[in-house]
């Protein structure tokens, strides 16, 4: 099974779990999947329009992907990461 790796700000929804083996064979799917089992998980990283918020980075594996592949192949055993872009001022 894929994994999907959850940075801290976005533990809210997967009660602070911090990876989540789930069944998918592409990256949306592995994101879906988060979010079937804790719901509010995929808004923040997909905007409404189901695009990757700009402040979020997918990685699968430690290679970053575009921001337009989240039809990107995984196999079990795969790790997608979830990035989250924290910005100061």
């Amino acid at each position: 099974m894929p994994r999907v790796e959850i940075p801290p700000p976005y533990r809210g929804p997967t009660r602070g779990e911090d990876r989540v083996e789930v069944e998918g064979r592409t990256v949306l799917e592995c994101l879906r999947a988060v979010d079937a089992r804790y719901p509010g998980f995929l808004p923040q990283v997909l905007d409404a329009e189901g695009r990757v918020h700009r402040f979020v980075r997918l990685f699968v594996n430690g290679e970053e992907i575009e921001r337009s592949a989240l039809h990107a192949s995984v196999a079990a055993g795969d790790r997608v990461e979830v990035l989250a872009a924290i910005a100061g001022g």
